[in-house]
């Protein structure tokens, strides 16, 4: 498992594919880690020079003390691009993980090639939801919210007859740190891009679930003002659709990124 420190922060990432074929760099969401994207990675590496890790606060990365900012996230993913030299990248992000997509499109243009956003949007939720988001991790950990949590990312259909793989998902995210959890909420409350995405020039592809709780499909639709982007509803999945529909989900990305000229 490869570890690098950026700037006092130790990520977690992992990297598979040809070396020399196109980048395409995955942003794990809230509450999860690299691994939601392995199905889609498994389908993709033939052609691509995959790049996962967990972002600050998830998984086997570092969870700093304080409010991260989303500076501080793209700072980590700029550090970590710079570190493994993978030159222009394409961007797929979930959630917080589209966020950071986003962002770094509008700090470092000439880096994208292309941007996949997933049940994303420029700015999601609201300060009220994301501080007592906060208050509960920091004071009573995840297991209140964790049952509400599952609704709002898996379609009834995947809870009714996956329990198996929902149980699974539910442990992942119960095992994520609570002050992380907690202070990447912070980024989530802090964050609004809404009246700069339409300076985002990379080909961008938008996906929404269309049994999305935590990301409704008109929420996503907010990503449209990037100019030129492409808007795609997946039928029967919630917010991760990299595990309740992966190969959908790389058929549509392989297809985008082709089109897009990157790979």
């Amino acid at each position: 498992m490869p570890f690098v420190r950026i700037s006092g922060t130790l990520l977690h990432y992992r990297l598979t594919g040809p070396e020399g074929a196109p980048a395409l760099v995955f942003v794990n969401s809230l509450g999860t880690d690299a691994r939601i994207w392995d199905a889609v990675i498994a389908m993709s590496s033939d052609s691509y020079r995959c790049l996962s890790y967990d972002k600050r606060g998830h998984g086997l990365s570092d969870a700093p003390e304080g409010d991260y900012a989303l500076d501080e996230h793209l700072d980590d993913l700029e550090g970590l691009l710079e570190h493994l030299d993978l030159g222009k990248v394409a961007v797929a992000g979930v959630s917080i993980g589209g966020l950071i997509a986003q962002g770094l499109a509008l700090r470092a243009p000439d880096r994208i090639g292309a941007l996949v956003l997933c049940c994303t949007a420029p700015r999601m939720g609201d300060a009220a939801m994301w501080s007592a988001r906060i208050e509960t991790a920091r004071t009573k950990g995840l297991e209140p919210m964790a049952d509400p949590v599952m609704e709002r990312w898996f379609s009834p259909d995947f809870r009714q007859h996956r329990p198996d793989e929902l149980a699974g998902w539910r442990n992942l995210f119960l095992r994520t740190n609570p002050l992380g959890y907690a202070n990447t909420c912070a980024t989530l409350r802090d964050t609004d891009l809404g009246a700069d995405i339409a300076r985002i020039q990379a080909p961008t592809l938008i996906v929404a679930g269309d049994a999305d709780l935590a990301a409704p499909v008109e929420l996503v639709r907010n990503c449209t003002a990037i100019p030129g982007s492409r808007f795609e509803i997946l039928s029967g999945v919630g917010h991760i659709p990299s595990i309740e529909q992966p190969a959908h989900l790389a058929d549509l990305i392989q297809d985008f990124l082709k089109e897009a000229d990157h790979g």
